[in-house]
Order: C-alpha cells, then structure tokens, then sequence
C-alpha cells in the first residue's frame, strides 16, 4: 500500500467532516496538506509540496466569496464589494477560518517548521487552506468544490468589515482614479529558510516601479508596497 493509500489520521478525518467532503483520492488531500518543508525532509513519503493546490484553490475561493458578498450585500456599491472580499480572503481571514476547521492541526510540516510553530502561522494556514479546496476541485469538480467554500466563508461574511486595512484595495481605486492604471505586483525576492522566509515585492504602475515592500510572506509585502505607494501618491498630491 503505498503512502496515498494509508488512511487518513485522526486530524485529517476531522478536517474532512469540518470541509463537509469525503475524498475519493485521499492523496490529493495529504498534498493540500504538505508544506514544502516536510516534503524537502521527507521525498520517500510525498513528492509534491500544496503550492500547485494552492493556486488552483485561490481561484476557487476568490469567486465564491464573491458571489457570497454579492448575495449577502445587495446595496453595497463595488467598492465596498471589493474591499470586502479582500478582508474575508487575505492572510488574515483565511488564516482564522483555517484555524477555525482543524487545518493546523492536520499540517505535514518539516521538524523546522514544526518547532517554530508553523501550525499557527497564519502564513501556512492560509495557504493550506486555499490548497484543500483546490485538492476538493481536482477531486470533486467545480461544484463540490465552491460547496466546500460556500461552507467555510459563508458563516464569516459578517467579519468582512468594509476593508479599511486592505492597501492593495485602497492602491489600486487610488490608481485608477487618479493616475488611469491599475497597479500591478512582482516580486523581487525571496530569501531565508522556510520558517523564516521574507519576501521583497514591488508595486509597478505603467511599467514603473513605485515602491517595495518586505514581508514574512508575499501578501504581506504586496500590502507594505501598497502602504508605501498610497503614502507617495498622496503625499506627492497634497505637496
């Protein structure tokens, strides 16, 4: 029996009652699961990290929590939708609603990791979180998928507050507004080991690149770029 084909722990079987879906490939959702890091140490027992998940999950969760908010907020204007939406699915909101399902305690993590309290890292919670959904689309299809989303962000729309502290939101209708482009973001660099990771994101407007920001994790810097560009626009305009 190989490692996909072990049944699942107790953590995991929790997290799957919490996520309202039964798996028919129980690997996908070890892979959801697995941080680089136990994947680095442990190559005989996974040989995939959740990052490719994660990317598909990100899409998934983007669009159901936008249809939640356009349900939930029938006179809120696309601002405030907008901003909403940032707030229920940033670091910070998806981290608490992982949190609230179990994900930490599921989470294959390297000894590293493990020691520096990666199971509470809003950065790896996050991610596994958006990587589990993904892991239920490749799984279950569409459907079983924004279920799964609906389940977990519906109970939490109330907590999407009109995202005041979402820079990148405030960034981007400033931009527009006033400066007739959308920003966009690239980054730089990424360095130090997986628990102590920092990343170095530029905002760029029309192939300029306004300001950098640095964080533990590339939202994080995307925001403190955002800060960064808000602060020189407006400071330049009130000059």
């Amino acid at each position: 029996m190989s490692n996909r084909d072990e049944p699942l722990d107790e953590a995991t079987e929790a997290l799957c009652t919490a996520l309202g879906y039964s798996f028919a490939d129980t690997g996908l959702l070890r892979d959801a699961l697995t941080h680089r890091s136990f994947k680095n140490e442990n190559p005989e027992e996974s040989a995939t990290d959740n990052e490719r998940l994660e990317f598909l999950g990100d899409a998934v969760v983007d669009l159901v929590a936008a249809s939640l908010l356009y349900v939930r907020f029938p006179d809120a204007a696309e601002g405030e939708l907008t901003r909403r939406r940032a707030d229920l699915v940033s670091e910070k909101g998806l981290s608490e609603a992982a949190e609230a399902i179990g994900v930490g305690a599921a989470l294959r993590l390297g000894k590293g990791e493990e020691k520096s309290g990666g199971r509470e890292k809003p950065r790896l919670l996050s991610s596994a979180l958006e990587a589990c959904i993904g892991a239920i689309y490749s799984d279950g299809g569409a459907n079983a998928a924004f279920e799964a989303a609906r389940r977990i962000f519906e109970p939490r729309l109330h907590t999407a507050a009109p995202g005041r502290r979402d820079a990148k939101s405030r960034a981007q209708e400033w931009a527009q507004a006033n400066l007739g482009g959308t920003p966009s973001y690239r980054i730089i660099s990424s360095e130090g080991p997986d628990h102590e990771r920092e990343f170095t994101v530029a905002i760029e407007l029309n192939d300029e690149q306004i300001a950098t920001g640095v964080g533990r994790s590339r939202v994080e810097a995307e925001q403190a770029a955002a800060e960064l560009a808000l602060d020189g626009w407006q400071g330049g305009l009130e000059g």
